[in-house]
């Protein structure tokens, strides 16, 4: 038996956009829902295209988007790549599915949260060990007070690992299921098969599943995450190595810059030193001078003026 990977786009869509009970399962399992009050009972699927009001607006479209009896929506999107401008579209999707829930004549009591559920195949935050991210909108003074109506959450994929995580079964099972199973894949782990959902969603991505047509788009689909991947690893390298040329060059700039700071303030107290010593030598010279015309023996005037008896006694006198 031959499998597809449930990530790609056509195998994702097909096991969650097509089956209620899948997708109902995979939210209940991943989202942070707190009480079984919570958790969603039916799913009613909606279009995947957020087609705008008017024709001047952006269009946007997702992975899977639906609604539970609540009327809350939930929007999930398979990421095979991380870039910055993923965050801002999961943002722009999860707004406007939002602010579309009212027309001009009803309530804003009647707006329903939107979850929005991304599932990255990519690590974005390397500083952190964990692989699940919740965002909401909190008070940055108190954090217990929440604008509620939005909820993000990313799932870092590469760093699942399932023996560390027990006390959430369903969400290790399907998460296992989406990191396992790959075209590699002969046989299926047993565990997951004793799961009726998750027999169900390997059952939806056997080879045997598709057509000739859709396994070619399936191909193409790997192709293009492949090209995507070497323009984002050689952008990535040039600019790191730009990032090096520039640093090297700004360090170099600013470590002559600091040289020749520091050389100055080094000349300028060297010779400020040399200055002051200079004229403490000439009021020293002075003083011998005077004291020597006045007839202070010399052994005395060494003693004031810290001068050696051989540079008192070269002290030439003035001619009176």
């Amino acid at each position: 038996m031959r499998y597809l990977n449930p990530k790609a786009d056509l195998t994702f869509k097909k096991v969650f956009g097509e089956h209620p009970d899948l997708i109902r399962s995979l939210l209940n399992a991943l989202l942070p829902f707190e009480t079984p009050e919570e958790e969603i009972e039916e799913i009613e699927y909606l279009p995947a295209e957020l087609v705008p009001d008017t024709p001047l607006k952006k269009n946007s479209i997702v992975d899977v988007r639906c609604r539970d009896r609540k009327g809350r929506q939930f929007i999930v999107e398979m990421q095979m790549l991380w870039s910055p401008a993923f965050m801002q579209r999961v943002l722009f999707n999860a707004s406007k599915a939002y602010v579309r829930q009212l027309d001009g004549k009803e309530k804003y009591e009647l707006l329903q949260p939107v979850y929005s559920l991304n599932l990255v195949n990519d690590i974005f935050a390397p500083e952190v060990e964990e692989y699940y991210h919740d965002y909401r909108i909190v008070c940055m003074e108190h954090s217990d007070r929440i604008i509620e109506g939005l909820r993000f959450i990313f799932v870092e994929l590469p760093k699942f690992k399932a023996h560390t995580y027990h006390e959430k079964k369903m969400q290790v099972l399907w998460l296992r299921y989406l990191t396992e199973i790959d075209e590699q894949t002969r046989q299926i782990p047993q565990d997951l098969m004793d799961n009726p959902e998750i027999k169900k969603a390997v059952d939806q991505i056997e080879e045997s599943a598709f057509s000739d047509a859709q396994l070619l788009g399936y191909d193409e689909f790997w192709d293009a995450v492949r090209v995507e991947k070497t323009i984002v690893s050689e952008a990535e390298r040039k600019g790191m190595a730009q990032g090096i040329e520039k640093g090297m060059a700004q360090g170099m700039a600013q470590g002559m810059a600091q040289g020749m700071a520091q050389g100055m303030a080094q000349g300028i107290e060297k010779g400020m030193a040399q200055g002051m010593e200079q004229g403490r030598s000439t009021e020293r010279l002075e003083m011998a001078k005077r004291m020597k015309a006045d007839g202070v023996p010399v052994e005395v005037i060494a003693k004031y003026t810290q001068l050696s008896a051989e540079e008192i006694e070269s002290i030439e006198m003035d001619e009176k």
